[in-house]
């Protein structure tokens, strides 16, 4: 961490303000008869993934390539299905989040996302719980891009020192650093308290 306290909040949704159960997506996959993770796997193939998370595939198109790779029988209605769910927010970070606003600090999601992700926050009913919404879709670059992290501060409105970076990915937080913020992978709730305490919460 900086020996400066942060000043405001960079949070990632997946995986810290959203959270995932597998069963609906388990369901379906044996429901088609694919094998276990096969939805997510081809849905994270790098030559679809990357252009659906920096801006040049919409949601859509990158879901109807997932489609086309799943077995005959399955496709459109697998995946049609799969996406129906589309997760609910993390009670521990929610509540982190929010005592940090009460506090007077910036937040921001800071997440790789389609163009779906502004209508997913507003039935999530996360838009709200944040004061702005860094989304790789719309940046045309995503996590963890080296340019992705000055420009999220840029937006926030705060010096890259002095925004706490919080991800799940190990892969983002190292890069977060080497942008020059100081950053922290969540692993859960048990770190609440340190984080308080980085942004100078007590």
């Amino acid at each position: 961490m900086s020996r400066d306290r942060a000043r405001a909040l960079l949070i990632d949704l997946d995986g810290v303000l959203r959270r995932w159960d597998p069963a609906p997506m388990i369901a379906v996959e044996i429901k088609y008869g694919l094998r276990p993770a096969a939805l997510l796997e081809t849905a994270m193939s790098w030559d679809i993934y990357q252009p659906a998370m920096a801006g040049g595939l919409t949601d859509a198109e990158w879901m109807a390539l997932v489609a086309e790779r799943l077995p005959i029988g399955a496709g459109a209605a697998a995946v049609a299905e799969w996406q129906a769910y589309r997760g609910e927010p993390d009670p521990d970070a929610l509540a982190f989040v929010r005592s940090v606003r009460v506090a007077g600090r910036p937040v921001g999601i800071a997440t790789n996302g389609t163009d779906r992700l502004r209508p997913d926050l507003d039935a999530l009913g996360l838009t709200d719980e944040v004061d702005v919404v860094i989304s790789s879709w719309e940046l045309g670059v995503h996590k963890p891009a080296p340019e992705f992290f000055p420009r999220a501060c840029e937006i926030l409105g705060v010096e890259p020192n002095y925004v706490l970076f919080v991800d799940d990915d190990d892969r983002a937080v190292r890069a977060a650093r080497a942008a020059g913020l100081p950053a922290y992978r969540w692993t859960g709730p048990q770190h609440v308290e340190y984080l308080r305490k980085a942004l100078d919460l007590g």
